[in-house]
């Protein structure tokens, strides 16, 4: 199955039904009173974590989501039906971010975790609920409000205990194959591993733990060289880095520096990477020119406080020896999947988040725009063809106090104001 691990993908709850204006006709009850009824709430777009999924694949062509609107409301107060939500299942550490932004909007860690990415619009009232003491016969109803609309960028951040990192061709595939059911790519050639394998290493009956094989990482990579940030990504969840290194220097590369050189990759692409808990294996000591370079590795880990093995993958050489330390690390130091925080110049947005301040501002052609959540929602919900329910809007821009903001912005006589969708021409 091929591995797509970011996609782009846009998403538009429904619109909520129209509330119905009508009046109770019925024999021997000339003039009844106001029944319409109100519309029905559009549906949301949610995602939900399904176990069963694990990459974004789905999301290759199918790119647009687009929720259900609600039914308009009848006569005899009649409620329109509300619609079912649009639900979308992802693979379980799926990270929202809003695509205009970068803002997270949401980090999705758990089986069954879900989150209203776009809120289906609500459902206009019908005239029956504008009835009071003083208008015992209101003619006008709202329209559904409009069903919110984003575009998304899903990136997938593998949920994995322990990661491997390291050069490519040291033999990141061949451990995980040797260790568990999971079967990559295995070839004497660079970045034969093109995409994140995940395996599950087996200690006994009841204990277990995943381990992801990331693609091999290069100078560079933290700028995006190779494909260093597509898998520099699946870094960040693991809990335990196991650090594979060439003990052989068959590239002729040297495995100290091949060592500094990935963790500064490491350290540049998040500082967390680096404080890290790494264990520094040292691979395919099966091969003569292995035994030069140990000595020097052993020291590089005392040096830099972490454990060391030395294996050969191909042979198991010490592969259980490795495997049994790492379950009993992960039994001592394993935790809840840290979930993802925003860097200083990424702000985690709070979907629930609405503010009530008016702000206004101009465009390009000095015309005023508006900008204000609730009062947004309010024209796209006002029928402006109905007179009661222009007056009722004229009612609410005197009580949000509009004219006087606007004249402190300089807003002359014939002048356009934008609100939402909605245009005006401003008149004294």
């Amino acid at each position: 199955m091929q591995f797509i691990d970011k996609s782009k993908i846009v998403v538009r709850a429904g619109d909520g039904g129209n509330g119905k204006s009508s009046f109770r006709r019925e024999k021997f009850v000339p003039k009844g009173g106001p029944d319409g009824g109100d519309g029905g709430k559009g549906g949301d777009v949610v995602l939900l974590v399904d176990e069963n999924i694990n990459t974004l694949l789905n999301f290759r062509y199918n790119k647009k989501f687009v929720g259900k609107n609600g039914e308009n409301g009848e006569t005899k107060n009649q409620y329109g039906r509300c619609a079912e939500d649009c639900i979308i299942k992802v693979p379980r550490g799926t990270v929202v971010k809003d695509a205009s932004t970068g803002e997270i909007l949401a980090d999705l860690t758990q089986e069954g975790q879900r989150v209203v990415v776009a809120k289906g619009g609500r459902g206009g009232r019908g005239n029956a609920k504008f009835k009071t003491s003083s208008r015992r016969a209101p003619t006008f109803a709202e329209l559904g409000e409009p069903g919110e609309s984003r575009e998304l960028i899903l990136e997938l951040k593998l949920l994995a205990d322990v990661g491997l990192v390291g050069y490519p061709s040291v033999g990141k595939s061949s451990l995980i194959a040797s260790v568990s059911e999971a079967r990559p790519e295995i070839a004497d050639y660079h970045f034969t591993t093109l995409i994140p394998v995940l395996g599950v290493v087996r200690l006994d009956y009841e204990k277990n733990f995943v381990m992801a094989d990331i693609p091999g990482l290069i100078e560079g990579a933290a700028e995006g060289v190779g494909l260093g940030h597509d898998f520099l990504r699946h870094v960040e969840r693991t809990k335990l880095i196991l650090h594979i290194v060439d003990a052989a220097a068959v590239e002729g590369r040297n495995p100290v520096e091949d060592f500094r050189k990935i963790n500064f990759e490491l350290k540049k692409y998040n500082e967390k990477l680096a404080g890290r808990t790494q264990i520094l294996v040292a691979n395919k000591i099966d091969l003569p020119s292995a035994q030069e370079h140990l000595a020097e590795l052993e020291k590089l880990a005392r040096d830099e406080g972490i454990k060391f093995f030395a294996i050969s993958a191909v042979t198991r050489e010490n592969v259980k020896d490795l495997i049994n330390y790492v379950g009993e690390w992960l039994d001592k130091h394993g935790q809840e999947v840290e979930p993802i925080t925003a860097d200083d110049d990424v702000k985690v947005f709070n979907l629930d988040n609405e503010s009530d301040e008016v702000i206004i501002t101009r465009n390009d052609a000095a015309e005023f725009i508006v900008r204000n959540k609730n009062l947004e929602k309010i024209v796209a919900m006002t029928n402006f063809d109905n007179p009661e329910g222009l007056r009722r809007f004229q009612f609410i821009w005197r009580m949000k106090n509009l004219d006087a903001k606007l004249k402190e912005r300089g807003i002359k006589e014939g002048m356009t104001v934008h609100i939402g969708k909605m245009q005006f021409e401003w008149r004294e």
